[in-house]
């Protein structure tokens, strides 16, 4: 599947071609509030986050989801320390 994610890296946003499974995504099903993170998705040597809500997915290269412990609360914070502005443009 593609889809657009914003690539934190470039600074912009691009075309990701991934593939959701159970063995590269981690789904967080009790999720209710539009920021809360939805899903965790190892693709291409980074880590594809996913809020509950229309933004982009954000990949951020060199991370994934072994280096956050499979965590939420971990995702989130790495969303939060990179301070992205206007990625839904």
């Amino acid at each position: 599947m593609t889809t657009t994610a914003y690539n934190t890296s470039k600074q912009r946003l691009e075309t990701v071609d991934v593939e959701l499974t159970d063995q590269n995504t981690t789904w967080f099903d009790h999720s209710t509030n539009a920021q809360d993170i939805y899903t965790i998705t190892d693709v291409d040597g980074g880590l594809l986050i996913a809020e509950l809500n229309y933004n982009y997915p954000i990949w951020v290269d060199g991370v994934s989801k072994a280096d956050i412990n499979h965590s939420k609360r971990k995702a989130k914070n790495v969303v939060t320390s990179l301070k992205i502005i206007d990625r839904e443009k």
